[in-house]
């Protein structure tokens, strides 16, 4: 009975089976035929009907007198926007010619209303459109002689030599340089204009000289490339660029005696001048890079007296300036072999190596002191070997005894930077006075004079309408002591300034 009931039940199971294959065939159909027209719509309609649809607004607009505009509305635009759906369809390039034959048009319609601003405005159409040279050349040359005829050229004149005997030479409109152009432009022959802007670059150009023999690098530099646009043939123009090239191979020189003479700090500012310059001075970059594994050295000395601190700021900045450099890497791995074996040894390091450390941490710092080098080099100071003692031994008699000695020349270093208001040093000298034991109390006086020279050198800075190094002087202040008088009411000034946009 259950084989006839399983007979039974075959036909229906086997039809529902059919129905299932065929709702699946017409699925797949659909979805075929819908992913085809949409291919079809979207590839093939949408274009053309897109490009037909910017074609019309550009010739409405076109027709409107609209030829461009910022907003992507003007016949240009929307000409550009149909020929980059369809670069094959030549009716938007079509439509592009008309509209530099049209801003044509309408430079020379401009020129003869007297509306000048306009017809350049045109021009630069045309020009960008490559509308035929010899349209836009006639009308460019009646536009500058209306401009010439209505301008008040020798009124023009008499401004830049007035401007000129008053050493205003150039940055800004009204500077004699900039007035002798605008004639020029209008009237390419003119004598006096012409004479008038030889004599003001000879004089501004033996200001870019002046400036070099000075060692005003930069500022030369800026000037005499701005003779160099205002007349690229001036007589005066070679020489003066011999003598900047002079200029930049002594600096290289002796940004190369600094690095030697251990001072990495001024070569790097040095061969960054050059840079700033011209970023790819190959003796530049390699002499950063030499400054790189200057300051690795520098950071392993500072490791092998187990100075970390120091060592790591050094490293720093020898990655920042060589960062693949081999000795800046090895220089890494030696810190942390150093900094393994301090902590190996620990307090557990034995008597007799402790004391033999510090001996010869002495006798380097006694060396140090001989030299002069109390507190600089880093890492080869007396100061430096003297605080590296410190840390082997804080308690030793000899450690507390050569503290005493050095802190006196930390004391005066401090109070010579304040008065040579050189307060980088001076911040150097109170770290100095702070780690070789000073007392507490004179060390927070001497940051609250250090912070309040600082905020006095931001108000000089806020006085003179220099906001951004008034700023850094605050930050500087509030850096070495947090709550120095003085410091909220120079914050509020500069927020009031900022405000006001003074």
């Amino acid at each position: 009975m259950a084989r006839a009931r399983r007979r039974h039940a075959r036909p229906g199971h086997a039809q529902r089976w059919r129905l299932a294959w065929l709702a699946g065939g017409v699925l797949v159909v659909v979805v075929l035929l819908v992913t085809g027209v949409r291919k079809f719509v979207v590839d093939r309609l949408w274009p053309e009907a897109r490009v037909q649809a910017l074609l019309d607004d550009a010739a409405a607009a076109t027709a409107a007198g609209r030829l461009s505009a910022d907003d992507g509305s003007g016949a240009r635009e929307l000409y550009e926007a149909a020929l980059a759906l369809d670069p094959d369809d030549a009716r938007p390039r079509t439509g592009l010619a008309e509209i530099a034959r049209r801003a044509v048009a309408q430079a020379a319609a401009a020129v003869e209303a007297g509306r000048y601003d306009e017809a350049h405005e045109a021009l630069r159409l045309a020009r960008a459109l490559s509308a035929p040279r010899q349209h836009v050349d006639a009308v460019a040359s009646a536009l500058r002689a209306a401009e010439a005829a209505g301008a008040g050229l020798d009124g023009l004149v008499e401004s830049a030599q007035a401007a000129h005997a008053a050493g205003h030479l150039d940055g800004g409109p009204r500077a004699a340089l900039p007035l002798y152009q605008r004639v020029l432009a209008l009237q390419p022959d003119n004598a006096d204009a012409l004479r008038g802007r030889d004599d003001a670059l000879a004089t501004l150009l033996e200001r870019a000289r002046t400036g070099l023999r000075q060692g005003a690098l930069r500022d030369a530099a800026a000037t005499i490339a701005a003779a160099r646009d205002y007349d690229p043939g001036h007589a005066d123009l070679p020489d003066t660029e011999a003598r900047l090239t002079e200029e930049l191979d002594a600096l290289r020189r002796r940004a190369a005696r600094s690095l030697e003479a251990g001072q990495v700090e001024r070569a790097v500012a040095q061969w960054r001048t050059l840079l700033d310059f011209d970023p790819e001075d190959a003796r530049a970059q390699r002499g950063l890079e030499d400054a790189g594994a200057a300051y690795a050295a520098r950071a392993e000395r500072f490791a092998r007296d187990f100075n970390f601190a120091d060592a790591d700021a050094q490293l720093r900045e020898a990655r920042a300036l060589a960062p693949d450099s081999n000795a800046v890497r090895n220089a890494g791995e030696h810190i942390e072999r150093s900094r393994t074996r301090h902590a190996r040894l620990g307090p557990q390091l034995p008597p007799a190596e402790r004391r033999q450390r510090v001996e010869s941490l002495l006798q380097q710092a006694v060396a140090a002191e001989a030299r002069g080098d109390l507190l600089s080099p880093p890492g080869d100071s007396a100061f430096d070997k003297i605080r590296a003692a410190r840390l082997v031994a804080p308690d030793d008699a000899a450690v507390a005894r050569a503290s005493a000695r050095l802190l006196p020349s930390a004391r005066q270093c401090f109070d010579a930077g304040l008065r040579a208001n050189s307060l980088a040093r001076a911040r150097t000298c109170l770290d100095a006075r702070a780690a070789l034991g000073e007392d507490p109390g004179a060390v927070r006086e001497a940051r609250r004079r250090l912070a309040q020279r600082w905020l006095a050198i931001g108000d000089e800075r806020l006085g003179a309408g220099n906001l951004a190094g008034a700023q850094s002087a605050l930050a500087s202040a509030r850096e070495i002591e947090p709550n120095v008088p003085g410091q909220a009411e120079l914050a509020g000034r500069l927020r009031a300034a900022s405000l006001s946009g003074n």
